[in-house]
């Protein structure tokens, strides 16, 4: 009887363990976070500025490691590295190609992970790219110049471009060389010049 009711107990305590971690969805809760809305500033060379407001509301831990990298100076002179026309344009790659990453990783702040995100990706939303594994990303980021709703529940979208997707599109447009998913030719990528918080 004693060995059945410490099976109910730590059959009980496992339920218990999990409907908290999908009420909050989260295992980062003594975690830096970073609610309420902030702006960032991204200098883009030679095309001029984007002005973006982070969600902290929508994806608090993906605010905050974007935050702390800017305020580290990580994206300053780093480029676009993958661009597709009417679909998105991808940068914040240490390496320029697509494999580079930085510490840590982060938590996938979307429904396919047990988190509600509310924001759709929608044309001028930034979010983040990662691998297979939905707690891969890191520091690469990407925007939306189009909709593609499909992207929603599987992408940690965290703000939105309100001033500057006519840069976007320039930057985009000045792209001539664009492998088969989409990567950009070393010479061909535009610089990110520095990015910066507002605040």
């Amino acid at each position: 009887m004693t060995r059945i009711k410490f099976l109910a107990f730590l059959i009980c305590s496992c339920l218990l363990f999990s409907l908290c971690g999908c009420k909050s969805g989260l295992p980062y809760e003594k975690d830096e976070k970073l609610y309420g809305t902030h702006t960032a500033v991204m200098t883009v060379k030679d095309f001029g500025e984007v002005k973006i407001e982070l969600y902290g509301d929508i994806a608090p831990v993906t605010v905050a490691n974007f935050v702390r990298l800017v305020k580290d100076g990580f994206y300053n002179g780093l480029t676009f590295h993958r661009a597709i026309e009417g679909y998105m344009i991808q940068g914040g790659d240490p390496n320029g190609d697509g494999t580079g990453n930085s510490n840590p990783r982060i938590y996938g702040e979307f429904k396919s992970n047990r988190f509600e995100n509310t924001l759709s990706h929608t044309r001028g939303v930034i979010s983040m790219a990662r691998s297979r594994d939905y707690n891969s990303a890191s520091c690469q980021f990407f925007i939306m110049v189009g909709d593609e709703t499909r992207l929603d529940g599987d992408y940690a979208a965290f703000g939105k471009v309100i001033e500057g997707m006519d840069v976007i599109d320039a930057a985009l447009a000045s792209i001539k060389t664009v492998g088969s998913n989409g990567e950009v030719a070393p010479k061909d990528q535009p610089v990110i010049e520095k990015i910066e918080m507002s605040e």
